[in-house]
């Protein structure tokens, strides 16, 4: 009889092993998963913040471009809602949509000119009417 309780006790502890051996792959696939989904995000904010900056270097593009316009015309006559894509390489895939408005001061003092600079990851102009998933933007606004 004694023999029995042995094997039997033999058999249920080869049957424990096989569930912690599960057990731990279940757990280390689903940490292994994690991590690629944490530093898929990582990249995918890395990306943005590289975007980010894109863009803001568009956006101060056409706000120099604003700038010599009204400084040579004196006036933004040239400049409302004019879109243009940025000549660097590096801001290729950037649109830069560029408004002016002047203010007439009623005591005949100086114009004030606002240069607005928006930036987009978008074609046509920015804002875009539809951005996708990774759209950036950035806006500038010169007074002077």
């Amino acid at each position: 009889m004694k023999q029995l309780g042995s094997n039997f006790a033999r058999r249920a502890s080869q049957g424990f092993a096989i569930i912690t051996a599960i057990f731990i792959l279940v757990v280390l696939a689903v940490l292994g998963a994690f991590m690629v989904n944490v530093s898929s995000n990582q990249h995918i904010g890395s990306a943005l913040d590289v975007q980010g900056v894109r863009a803001y270097q568009s956006a101060r593009a056409g706000i120099e471009w604003g700038l010599y316009q009204t400084s040579i015309g004196n006036s933004c006559a040239s400049i409302n809602n004019n879109s243009f894509t940025p000549a660097a390489s590096t801001l290729t895939g950037f649109t830069v949509t560029i408004t002016c408005n002047a203010s007439v001061d009623a005591s005949s003092g100086p114009t004030v000119y606002t240069i607005t600079s928006t930036a987009c990851n978008a074609t046509g102009s920015c804002p875009a009417a539809a951005p996708g998933n990774l759209y950036v933007e950035r806006r500038l606004d010169v007074t002077f």
